[in-house]
């Protein structure tokens, strides 16, 4: 019994995380109330309350779904027996891609990560999410340097320069509205992040 009342209340929770998120999208993340999150879910906000006791609780929230949709992409769920190299080069094809607006709005991410100047919860949360994702990288250029595909001097080193590369791309990006200048400059980066790994040959 007592797995079921967790269960059921995580599932609450969830639903909640993505109402706020739909609303975000609308609205954006500093006008979004718990009034509209609980009119998207056609709730009273004091049924929302029980489950989420402030914003920052929800911020908190909305990062961890913000990660667990990140994960695709570093997941080839449709393929076997794939390579570790193949699946380096599937990851950084979509670090380097719009995937990952596709994921999450960027809209939504950015004001929420704008939340990392003013609470410490969330930067910390933050903070956890973006060594999560370097590390997954870090993992995925480990095992094709023990299968001696790739050679790199430091990979915990070089999976974080790649993300330096991204974030500092998609910052950029964001504000050119050229879809070729767009894609010459993604496509600059791309080829960037391959050197890291010395793999120039399979550029682009």
């Amino acid at each position: 019994m007592i797995m079921g009342r967790k269960s059921l209340k995580e599932d609450r929770q969830k639903e909640i995380i993505e109402a706020f998120y739909r609303v975000a999208q609308q609205e954006g993340v500093e006008n979004t109330s718990f009034a509209k999150i609980a009119k998207e879910l056609d709730i009273t906000p004091s049924l929302l309350v029980h489950y989420f006791h402030t914003k920052e609780e929800l911020l908190l929230g909305l990062i961890d779904f913000i990660v667990d949709r990140y994960q695709h992409i570093y997941r080839l769920e449709a393929r076997e027996n794939i390579s570790a190299l193949e699946h380096l080069l599937f990851i950084i094809d979509n670090i380097f891609s719009r995937k990952w607006n596709e994921l999450i709005d960027d809209g939504v991410f950015y004001s929420c990560f704008a939340f990392v100047f003013r609470d410490t919860h969330i930067r910390s949360r933050f903070k956890e999410m973006t060594l999560l994702l370097r590390q997954w990288l870090a993992d995925a250029i480990q095992a094709c340097a023990d299968e001696q595909v790739v050679e790199v001097e430091d990979v915990r080193q070089t999976a974080d320069l790649i993300f330096v590369i991204s974030d500092g791309a998609y910052y950029f990006l964001s504000m050119i509205d050229d879809p070729v200048e767009y894609e010459e400059r993604l496509a600059t980066y791309h080829r960037q992040a391959l050197r890291l790994l010395n793999l120039q040959g399979i550029e682009t």
